[in-house]
């Protein structure tokens, strides 16, 4: 299965068809096979796909009343859609030398949403999926209504979440990168690469259609540590007509609507 442009849409370059450029140096392994770049490639590379009808501007039009909208009640027109989910959500997912998925992690912190407020992280392996949060309801939404449908996950397995009422100690800097640490998971990223803003009327989430906008930085560097040992795996760095691209990357001023 290639990479395509709905596949890759939140790290880094991307190209219509086929594998993006990817570079290995320091540690980086190439782009997982048969997996989707992260969902950021869509946002870092407008330009190259706007022409295509994948990637539109939001122009115009404010949300009415902010609410949670269950499916049934999407709204199929970008400008009538309202915010349900206002925060950052950097993430990070490794890549072996034959190129498939070792561990991702999704680290969020919400400052508002019908659900309420506070950090999570979400981490998946080959043999689980382990949420931490101080706040079930808050982290059961993000799991199940965004991470779980993000083209990262794309042919990967996804049992069951456990859930971990364990509270999530998050320091993000866009200039700098994100330390995050939960029990006894931790995620570094450093070396931020570069800094856009990218804004998309089209990512399908569970079929449900949302707006999403960001400020992303792709970094150089990251990692997964548990208990103090290094998961195996490294992350996917890449370059194009757009900037650099990487399988980890931070964000802020993350803003999606439906």
């Amino acid at each position: 299965m290639t990479r395509s442009t709905r596949s890759s849409t939140r790290s880094g370059t991307v190209r219509a068809t086929g594998t993006p450029a990817t570079t290995v140096r320091d540690g980086v392994s190439p782009v997982g096979r048969g997996k989707g770049l992260p969902r950021r490639g869509l946002l870092a590379s407008a330009g190259a796909v706007a022409a295509g009808g994948a990637l539109t501007m939001v122009s115009g039009g404010t949300a009415a009343a902010a609410r949670r909208a269950p499916a049934s009640d999407a709204v199929s027109d970008p400008d009538d859609r309202t915010p349900v989910l206002i925060g950052a959500n950097p993430g990070i997912q490794l890549f072996d030398e034959a190129g498939e998925c070792t561990a991702y992690a999704s680290v969020w912190r919400v400052s508002w949403s019908p659900e309420g407020t506070g950090d999570v992280l979400i981490l998946w392996r080959p043999d689980g999926v382990t949420v931490y949060s101080a706040n079930r309801h808050l982290a059961q939404v993000v799991t199940d209504d965004f991470t779980r449908h993000f083209p990262e996950m794309d042919g990967l397995p996804w049992p069951d979440p456990v859930h971990r009422r364990i509270p999530v100690v998050m320091h993000l800097d866009m200039a700098r990168g994100l330390w995050a640490r939960a029990g006894a998971v931790e995620v570094r990223m450093s070396d931020v690469l570069d800094i856009r803003s990218f804004t998309t009327d089209q990512f399908p989430l569970g079929g449900v259609p949302h707006s999403l906008h960001l400020v992303l930085g792709p970094c150089g560097h990251g990692q997964i540590t548990v208990r103090g040992r290094r998961l195996p795996g490294a992350i996917s760095v890449g370059s194009g007509s757009t900037g650099p691209s990487s399988s980890a990357f931070v964000t802020d001023a993350e803003v999606w609507r439906r």
